[in-house]
């Protein structure tokens, strides 16, 4: 019996968006030419205000179907070496975010780390999530920076700084062209 976080009920979302988001914040941090926090909340707000309310809902749901895949990812690379995913990527995670108070806040650290768990468990994040209420606003910073700190442990794994986003847009680009 499927469970109802299965993936295939949640939506997609607005994966190339989240890409976008994600892929920004990566390359501005490796560059050296990252801005400060505050500049960066500015233009991400700002962008999400251009999308609208169902345009925001979009990128958030495609924020979770990229954690789900880097997740996908990482479980296999895992299960190829006989490991454990979760013991491998979770505390990682945690420990790196623990060490982000100024934009994560402590009490996020649990449901994103629970985020986590349930996609490298094959389920869906955001279905996941959506079972407790609503996201709040204090999650937005918090869903960013897991994506980015999954991407950064796929790209550290595979030596290649690219890694994570362009298989990402691989991928998008394929579903593309089938559809």
């Amino acid at each position: 019996m499927p469970s109802s976080c299965d993936p295939q009920y949640a939506p997609a979302g607005d994966v190339g968006g989240a890409l976008m988001m994600i892929d920004s914040r990566l390359k501005g941090i490796h560059d050296g030419n990252a801005v400060n926090d505050l500049e960066q909340r500015a233009l991400a707000e700002q962008v999400v205000a251009s999308l609208g309310p169902g345009g925001a809902e979009d990128v958030l749901d495609g924020t979770c179907t990229i954690i789900y895949m880097f997740m996908s990812w990482l479980r296999q690379a895992h299960e190829a070496q006989d490991k454990d995913v979760l013991e491998y990527v979770v505390p990682t995670l945690v420990a790196s975010m623990r060490q982000m108070p100024r934009s994560i806040r402590p009490e996020a650290i649990p449901t994103m780390a629970g985020l986590v768990v349930a996609a490298g468990m094959g389920l869906s994040p955001n279905l996941w999530r959506k079972q407790y209420g609503e996201w709040t606003e204090e999650e937005m910073n918090p869903l960013e920076a897991t994506a980015f700190l999954l991407a950064e442990h796929i790209n550290r794994i595979t030596g290649d700084p690219d890694f994570a986003t362009r298989t990402i847009a691989e991928t998008l680009s394929l579903s593309e062209e089938g559809a």
